[in-house]
C-alpha cells in the first residue's frame, strides 16, 4: 500500500472552511442577539410580574402599596441577571384608591429592545407591542 505523500489539508480549501464559517457567522450572530435581548426582556417581565404579586401582599398586610425601599427591607431582591441590564423604580400612588407603578429602564445594549417597560396595579402594561 503505497500513499501519494499528500497529508493534511491545501491552503485553498482551508481558506474556503474559514469563509463558509464567516458566513454563517454573519447571518446567525443578529438572530442570536435579539434572541438574547427578548430573554432579558422575559427575565424583567418575570420579576416585575414577582413585585407586582409582592405588592398585592404587601397591600393586604398593611391597607397601602409599598415602595421600593419597603419591598427590600421586606426581603424581596431584584435577581443579578435582570439587574446587570435593568434599573427598576417602584412608585405607590397617592390618590384615595392605593394603586402602584413598576418601572423597569434598560441600560447598555438592552435599550436596543426596549427603552423602559412598566407595570401598573390595574395590570395595564407598556410597551404593549413588548409583553
Amino acid at each position: 500500500m503505497e500513499r501519494n505523500g499528500r497529508r493534511g489539508f491545501t491552503l485553498i480549501e482551508l481558506m474556503i472552511v474559514v469563509a463558509i464559517i464567516a458566513i454563517l457567522a454573519t447571518i446567525a450572530y443578529p438572530g442570536y442577539r435579539q434572541y438574547v435581548l427578548r430573554g432579558n426582556r422575559g427575565a424583567a417581565q418575570g420579576a416585575m410580574m414577582e413585585i407586582a404579586s409582592r405588592q398585592q401582599q404587601f397591600l393586604l398586610a398593611n391597607r397601602a402599596y409599598a415602595t421600593r425601599d419597603e419591598l427590600e427591607k421586606s426581603g424581596y431582591v431584584l435577581p443579578s441577571d435582570v439587574a446587570a441590564h435593568y434599573d427598576y423604580a417602584v412608585t405607590p400612588g397617592s390618590g384615595t384608591l392605593p394603586s402602584f407603578l413598576i418601572a423597569f429602564t434598560a441600560r447598555g445594549v438592552q435599550m436596543k429592545d426596549a427603552e423602559r417597560l412598566t407595570l401598573d396595579s390595574e395590570g395595564v402594561r407598556t410597551p404593549a407591542d413588548k409583553w
